[in-house]
């Protein structure tokens, strides 16, 4: 099946030559099994003065850091990298499946940064699918495996990994090697200077829309990990547990957002693997898919739809009305369409 991408490239010839090149390159990331895995054109940095900021935030709804830049964060999301360190703090939180299983956190900041991120650890290829929708963010992460490093190089991200940004990471003596790597994000961000102001990525935030199923709680279940969220009434949000305990930020409290996306998309194999020999998962986030969306204690059965990589991901209901999210964090959390499985 071919990408979305070049089913759209047609129309956008004057993207030019190097956005073809580009998508033909991510595009080769998977294998047949895969589609809408391609990567976008390449996207232009920076905030033009001509620009005017939006109303609220597009990202939690708010009204605070309208026009600050993008920071993305991979984060540790197992045992050992918890409590984790400025999740708290971040706009959006997706989830992600990576090799054996297990799961690891992309963290996406803009109206506000925390002192310190982390763990930080490596980037995989279903960010590179995630991230052109911001425009051309900053990308934090630990490193990635060398066949990946030209993926990275041609993605329209500013890469603040720690080979190129190491003066703003410092290892926590606490931890061990890899769990102990933590970033500045306000350093981080110098060293990417003209990364994107936020912009529409198709959240849509409001009232409730009708209809909802009561719900106390939702567990999210990958091979390897699972992730609970339970509604607070007292703090109008959903609290994040992890392996059924309560899932704690280094800062204190409970992790968890006051909308939580359960976005279930197909997952299959890259070409990409760990030194085990266990495949990376490709998590096909463009197309369009079903979604379980909790806000206010309820249950919204919910459509998604992505057209392209450079597209944001809008969220209807099962009447075609848009699905509206609580003002607030949101966690994004990517779930094999079907039973979990490791491909």
């Amino acid at each position: 099946m071919r990408h979305a991408w070049h089913r759209t490239a047609r129309g956008r010839a004057a993207a030019g030559l190097g956005a073809a090149v580009l998508g033909a390159a991510l595009a080769a990331c998977s294998d047949s099994h895969g589609s809408g895995t391609a990567a976008p054109p390449s996207a232009h940095g920076g905030t033009s003065s001509e620009t005017p900021a939006p109303a609220t935030h597009p990202f939690n709804g708010g009204t605070k850091g309208l026009k600050n830049p993008v920071l993305a964060v991979k984060i540790e999301n197992t045992k050992p990298a918890m409590p984790q360190a400025g999740v708290s703090a971040a706009d959006i939180v997706y989830v992600e499946q990576v090799e054996g299983g297990e799961t690891r956190l992309m963290a996406v900041y803009s109206s506000k940064l925390p002192k310190r991120v982390g763990p930080v650890r490596s980037a995989r290829i279903s960010d590179l699918h995630i991230l052109p929708q911001f425009g051309h963010p900053a990308f934090a992460f630990s490193g990635v495996q060398s066949k990946m490093k030209k993926y990275i190089r041609k993605a329209p991200v500013y890469d603040i990994s720690q080979e190129n940004a190491g003066s703003a990471y410092s290892r926590s003596s606490a931890r061990r090697i890899p769990y102990n790597l933590y970033g500045d994000p306000k350093a981080l961000l110098k060293d990417a200077p003209k990364a994107s102001a936020p912009r529409d990525i198709g959240f849509r935030f409001g009232p409730a829309p009708e209809g909802g199923k009561p719900t106390g709680s939702f567990t999210a279940k990958w091979p390897a990990a699972t992730m609970g969220f339970t509604w607070s009434a007292k703090q109008k949000r959903w609290l994040a547990s992890w392996g059924g305990k309560p899932d704690t930020a280094a800062e204190g409290g409970r992790l968890g957002g006051a909308t939580v996306v359960v976005q279930y998309a197909k997952t299959t194999r890259s070409q990409f693997h760990d030194f085990l020999g266990s495949y990376t998962p490709l998590i096909q986030t463009t197309g369009t898919g079903r979604a379980t969306v909790l806000r206010d204690g309820k249950a919204y059965d919910a459509k998604w739809s992505r057209p392209s990589e450079t597209s944001g991901t809008t969220y209807t209901t099962a009447d075609g009305k848009p699905m509206t999210f609580a003002r607030g964090q949101v966690w994004v959390v990517l779930l094999n369409d079907g039973k979990p499985h490791i491909p």
